[in-house]
């Protein structure tokens, strides 16, 4: 006999913790809830001669870090099936946000120009532009670290500041897209390493 599906959080106690026990109010369930989007760190380990060899920066907005593999498609007689192909990473746009002020904006120009130097018209011989890597980190309600998305072998595609806009009531921005080889998600791992640590290394 088939087995009847039956709603987990709905009517279940055990699940919800919704039945008050006489001892006060009943207790809401936050199994299901998730990291909030606007509770994350950016951490860029810079390439040797910048400068900084680590930044943690305010990012206003950081956009879908992932890998697509491309379909290859077969066909047999009359059926159509797909198999992965090659993977390739996405683009990553990040807006950085107020960064005049300790000259980090100068900094991320540099390693721009550690690429292509627009002034001399050439190119940079060598990987010496391109970071170890760069780490998403996902922060809880407590502002602690839960998981990470870390990028290898990051480097600056662009770099182009905010519409310069007398009207607009907010901070100035610098958007950067970068490119990365390679990429890893799963829990926040540090070394054992807290997140006060990490600041106090990184100050």
């Amino acid at each position: 006999m088939a087995k009847i599906n039956t709603p987990y959080y709905v009517g279940n106690s055990e699940a919800t913790k919704r039945d008050a026990d006489g001892a006060g109010l009943p207790v809401i369930s936050v199994g299901l809830d998730s990291v909030r989007a606007y509770q994350f760190e950016i951490h860029f380990e810079m390439p040797t001669g910048l400068g900084l060899e680590k930044l943690t920066l305010a990012a206003k907005q950081v956009t879908a870090a992932g890998f697509t593999t491309e379909a290859i498609e077969v066909h047999r007689v009359n059926d159509k099936v797909f198999y992965p192909g090659k993977a390739s990473p996405e683009e990553l746009t990040v807006t950085f946000d107020n960064l005049y002020d300790p000259k980090v904006a100068n900094t991320l120009w540099t390693w721009f120009t550690t690429i292509y130097n627009p002034v001399k018209g050439t190119f940079t011989e060598g990987r010496k532009w391109k970071s170890e890597k760069a780490t998403i980190i996902s922060l809880d309600n407590l502002g602690q670290p839960t998981m990470q998305t870390i990028l290898y072998g990051v480097y600056p595609q662009s770099w182009k500041t905010a519409e310069f806009n007398y009207s607009t009531n907010e901070f100035h921005t610098i958007e950067m897209v970068f490119r990365y080889d390679f990429m890893d998600h799963g829990d926040y791992v540090s070394g054992g390493k807290n997140l006060r640590d990490m600041h106090a290394e990184l100050a």
